[in-house]
Formats: C-alpha cells, sequence, structure tokens
C-alpha cells in the first residue's frame, strides 16, 4: 500500500481544486512529477518510494523553494502543493506573474518550450549496489524543486500549465 503525504501552503485555496477550476484561471499555476519512483536518471541514481515523506513533514510546500534552473538566486513562484504518491514526488505550484523572469518561464512553460522540473537536496541516506554501482536513494532532504530545460529525470517534467 502506498501512503500519500500531501502538504500544502495554507491560505493557498489550492487544496482539492478540480480540473475546471485549474483551466478557470490562467494565473501563473502548474503541476507535474519532479522525481519519479523506481527509474535511473541520468547519474544512474534512483528514488525510492518514501524518499522524500521525512522532509515534506519537516518542510511541508512553503518550505521548499521554487527556482529557475537549479539557480538560488533566482526564485520564481512558490510550491503550493507536494506529495508523494506511487509514481512520484507531485508537484503543484504558482510562477509570480509579477517578476520579469516569471512571466518568461510562464510564456515557455505554456507554449511547451521549458516543461523540465528537477529536484535540489541532500541525500540523508542511500543504498549503492556493489555489482553495478547504481545507488538508490532512501532518503532525500528536499530543499527545492526547480523548472528545467534538460531535466536529469527524462520523466519529471509540467504535466500541466494554467
Amino acid at each position: 500500500m502506498v501512503e500519500v503525504v500531501r502538504f500544502s501552503r495554507r491560505g493557498s485555496g489550492v487544496r482539492g481544486e478540480g480540473d475546471a477550476l485549474f483551466a478557470a484561471r490562467p494565473d501563473g499555476r502548474f503541476e507535474g512529477y519532479a522525481s519519479l519512483f523506481g527509474i535511473a536518471d541520468g547519474a544512474g541514481d534512483v528514488m525510492a518510494r518514501g524518499a522524500f515523506a521525512g522532509s515534506l513533514r519537516r518542510r511541508g510546500a512553503g518550505g521548499v523553494k521554487l527556482l529557475y534552473q537549479h539557480a538560488a538566486a533566482e526564485p520564481i513562484g512558490v510550491w503550493t502543493e507536494l506529495y508523494e504518491d506511487a509514481l512520484g514526488l507531485f508537484a503543484r505550484g504558482r510562477v509570480l506573474t509579477d517578476l520579469e523572469r516569471g512571466r518568461d518561464v510562464l510564456a515557455l512553460m505554456r507554449e511547451g518550450a521549458l516543461d523540465g522540473l528537477s529536484v535540489g537536496f541532500k541525500t540523508r541516506q542511500a543504498r549503492t549496489d556493489r555489482r553495478t554501482g547504481a545507488r538508490t536513494i532512501l532518503e532525500a532532504d528536499l530543499w527545492e524543486v526547480s523548472v528545467v530545460t534538460f531535466p536529469m529525470l527524462e520523466g519529471a517534467r509540467v504535466r500541466r500549465v494554467g
């Protein structure tokens, strides 16, 4: 059985929103998978189910930064909801359109030119297969999730833009 851990930013009004509400509010909202479980990324690392659970409990969505291209000096919005499900780390956020970079990112996401997501974390616990050298990350301290051009994990993508 997969435990679904959901954390939302208080007062965001996002929790439980349906497709109709999402489509009716083109205000910078977007969603997708920031990480997928059980799939090797470009470096050969694999995220285990539950790897983000402890970090999400400690930080919540509001404690994880939304950055552009992993640049600490380029926050572009806020995460309104982050949770693990059977596939991976689901992320729902809002790009701030009051920022020039936010408007640019949102325009690129709407056209499909920018659709990668990537996690920034510190490995807390991992296991390395001695035979293959593959590393499975069992616990990750999640700091940020970035919108990126080229994600390390091919399937980590923006799935919908409002």
